[in-house]
Formats: C-alpha cells, sequence, structure tokens
C-alpha cells in the first residue's frame, strides 16, 4: 500500500458541503486520498458517508465547496461523468448477473463485438481477456465460463472489482463494506486483491466499513465523519482497533449529551 509523499493527491475534496430541504449532511468536509492510497471511511449512521460517497461517485452534487482530481478542478455532474474521470464504484449489491457467466459479467454494458453492419458478440476474445485479467490480479475461480451465481462471496466480490478495475484508466476505486459477511478465507482473498490492485497498478481506494477490522486489514488510513465533518484522520499504522473504538465511543456520548442538554 502507497506512502503518501509530497505530490499532489489523486483526489482532494475541500469544504464539500450538502443538504437535503432542512437537512445539513455535511458541513464541510475535507479530505484527500493519494495515489495507491486504501482509504478507510468510518462513521455512525446520519454522519454522511454515504452522501459524501455519492458526490465521488458523481450520483449527488454538493451544494458548495470544491473537488480536485490530480490537483484539477472538477465538477462531477453524474455517475457517466465520474466514470470518464476514472472513478468506479463497487456497492454492496455488487450488481452482477447471476444467471451469466464471469466473462459476461466482466464486460457487462461494454461488450466486445465484431462484424460489419450486423454485429455479434466477441465471445472468444472477452473470454481471452477475462482469463488474462483475472490472473494478472491473481484472482483464482473455477473458469470463467460458469455463471457468478456458481461462485462463493469472495469470489462474486472479486468479479465485481475486476470487472470495476478491468479499464486502464481507473484511478479510483469506492468499496462499500467489501468484507460484509466473509469468512476468514473469503475476507483475505478480497484484501489480497485491494492490497495488489493498489501496489501494483495504483489504484486509489475509498473503503467504506462499519467493522473497524476490517479498516485496520484494508486501509493505509483512517478518516471518522462525524456531524457531516471528518474529525479524525489517522494512519492506521500511528492508532489501533481499540483507540479508534474509544474515540467512537467518546464521541457518541458526546453527541448523546449535546442532543439532551
Amino acid at each position: 500500500m502507497a506512502e503518501s509523499g509530497s505530490r499532489e493527491p489523486v483526489m482532494r475534496v475541500e469544504g464539500i458541503t450538502k443538504s437535503f430541504g432542512a437537512v445539513k449532511v455535511l458541513r464541510g468536509v475535507d479530505l484527500h486520498l493519494e495515489a495507491g492510497e486504501v482509504l478507510g471511511v468510518v462513521g455512525a449512521n446520519g454522519a454522511g458517508k454515504s452522501t459524501l460517497v455519492k458526490i465521488i461517485t458523481g450520483y449527488e452534487v454538493p451544494d458548495g465547496g470544491q473537488m480536485y482530481l490530480d490537483g484539477k478542478p472538477v465538477q462531477l455532474r453524474s455517475v457517466q461523468d465520474a466514470r470518464s474521470h476514472g472513478i468506479e464504484t463497487v456497492f454492496q449489491d455488487l450488481a452482477l448477473v447471476d444467471q451469466l457467466s464471469v466473462y459476461h459479467n466482466l464486460f457487462l454494458n461494454r461488450e466486445m463485438t465484431t462484424g460489419g453492419r450486423l454485429r455479434f458478440l466477441n465471445n472468444r476474445r472477452m473470454r481471452d481477456d477475462a482469463r488474462r485479467y483475472l490472473h494478472d490480479i491473481q484472482v483464482d475461480i473455477p473458469s470463467v465460463d460458469v455463471p457468478v451465481e456458481k461462485l462463493s462471496g469472495g469470489q462474486r466480490q472479486a468479479i465485481a472489482v475486476a470487472r470495476a478495475t478491468r479499464r486502464d484508466d481507473v484511478k479510483i476505486l469506492l468499496l462499500d463494506e467489501p468484507l460484509a459477511a466473509m469468512g476468514a478465507r473469503e475476507a483475505k482473498l478480497i484484501i489480497d486483491l485491494v492490497q495488489s490492485l493498489a501496489k501494483k497498478r495504483g489504484v486509489s481506494m475509498v473503503v467504506i466499513d462499519h467493522n473497524y477490522t476490517h479498516i485496520f486489514e484494508l486501509c493505509d488510513r483512517v478518516n471518522v465523519v462525524e456531524q457531516g465533518r471528518v474529525v479524525l484522520d489517522k494512519r492506521t499504522k500511528d492508532t489501533s482497533l481499540a483507540e479508534l473504538t474509544e474515540f467512537m465511543v467518546s464521541s457518541y456520548r458526546q453527541q448523546i449529551e449535546e442532543d439532551s442538554a
């Protein structure tokens, strides 16, 4: 995983705000992401994590603040706009088509075709490219021809991640609870995949997870979002699971006291 350097972060957001009616969800979020870094984002329900992710992925447009990619200001107006800047997302539902083969899922909505005016699926090329790419990122599955419904939970997650990062221009990947409901062996598959993509391909990642243990297994750095702001920014090697848990419990108690005052 990456070490922070002096160069411009691959992504930086400054003073991001967002309200829905009278409810202020984000109150000035500052966040940065280095090239090849895995950043964990945690916070209680309603803290603003999901809204922040939706803004980064172009699903929501912020009310204020500025986002920078490689130091250049950008305004993302749609999910497709974000993708054109190399930002992809894997949500918990994975968005896989269970009945389709692994290789068809890898090329879903980006199928390779052959022929002239009448186009046909180029299954041979998609199959070969799928095998090659999964081998390169060390994802081990029985066959690219099997329907994804036959795969384990970890393998399905790996295919979803592989599909999101298959393009060479993908710079940033957002992962929503990638280790949810997985055993140790399944989780290791995803942990190894995340670390490989970060180290070997330089893909930067933002991991949203409620399980703090997962954050320490996956991430270089952790940000805590509370009441619409980032209130803690620490490298995981400079803190601990116990310290993070205590910080979250203390913040929760303080919030309860303020609400009841």
